[in-house]
């Protein structure tokens, strides 16, 4: 196997991986909360060789000395693009949306290990009976909802009305009056390149990452830093436009570097056909 085959077979694995992004991006088109990846590339290991024993003949060179030889390229980073995603109104009092970017609900989900703390922006909740005069705000997972103590909010009694303010604080008020205040869990994610994608439009950190550097929890007067509007819910911010344009030249590369291995593979059936 020559160079040349050697280099396009390295590349097509990647841009594999590559279109495995874009076509998850668009398949999450209509996904509420939903943030597009974007995968970098970067370059293997290169070989340069020094052709030229005479330095004389490089002076005025505007190019890099030698001859470099690569192997390929490679995925560098899938990164989650944590653009604002449009608004849509929905006038329901438990659907919930950001207007500020790198802010999460914190959710608790149901592993096979146990239980494990997820982040999304996917505001649809909905109420579940925890017992007969109980009820829990959860996702449409089923998944319970945190507050700031990491506590799930469990409402007593029957509410008929509830209320999300600004900056993160739900209000279920009974029919006789009582009110109840939990204030939402939200974090302010730092470094999005470490969250992982976990499933069902939620995001996790990888096992034995802290997440100390990762995010800030918003508690206490960094409560005023929370974008939420109620009766409305986040769209995706998948571009479909801009997605089928990278598709279409992550085609037109993947083409090319199968008619490089086509080529590598001729020269070598020429090369042995040699007598």
């Amino acid at each position: 196997m020559n160079r040349t085959m050697i280099t396009a077979t390295n590349t097509l694995a990647q841009l594999q991986k590559q279109m495995d992004i874009v076509s998850h991006n668009m398949a999450n088109i209509d996904t509420t909360g939903y943030k597009r990846k974007e995968a970098n590339f970067t370059d293997l290991l290169f070989q340069q060789y020094n052709n030229q024993k005479n330095q004389d003949f490089e002076a005025g060179r505007l190019t890099p000395a030698g001859i470099r030889q690569g192997v390929g390229a490679k995925l560098a980073q899938s990164q989650i693009v944590m653009k604002q995603g449009a608004l849509k109104a929905t006038e329901r009092p438990l659907d919930m949306a950001f207007t500020k970017e790198g802010q999460y609900f914190r959710v608790l989900e149901q592993t096979e290990g146990g239980t494990a703390v997820r982040f999304t922006r996917d505001g649809a909740f909905y109420l579940t009976p925890v017992s007969e005069n109980e009820t829990m705000l959860v996702t449409g997972d089923g998944y319970p909802v945190l507050d700031e103590n990491n506590n799930s909010i469990i409402i007593n009694g029957q509410a008929k009305s509830y209320k999300v303010t600004n900056n993160g604080r739900f209000i279920a008020e009974a029919a006789n009056g009582t009110v109840q205040e939990f204030n939402l869990s939200v974090v302010q994610v730092n470094k999005p390149q470490f969250l992982e994608q976990k499933g069902g439009n939620l995001l996790g950190l990888p096992d034995g990452i802290d997440g100390e550097e990762i995010f800030t929890e918003l508690n206490g007067a960094l409560r005023g830093q929370i974008g939420m509007a109620q009766g409305a819910l986040e769209q995706s911010n998948v571009d479909m436009s801009k997605e089928m344009t990278d598709l279409i030249n992550l085609q037109r590369a993947y083409q090319f570097q199968s008619r490089s291995v086509s080529m590598a593979d001729q020269m070598m059936g020429l090369v042995n056909g040699i007598r």
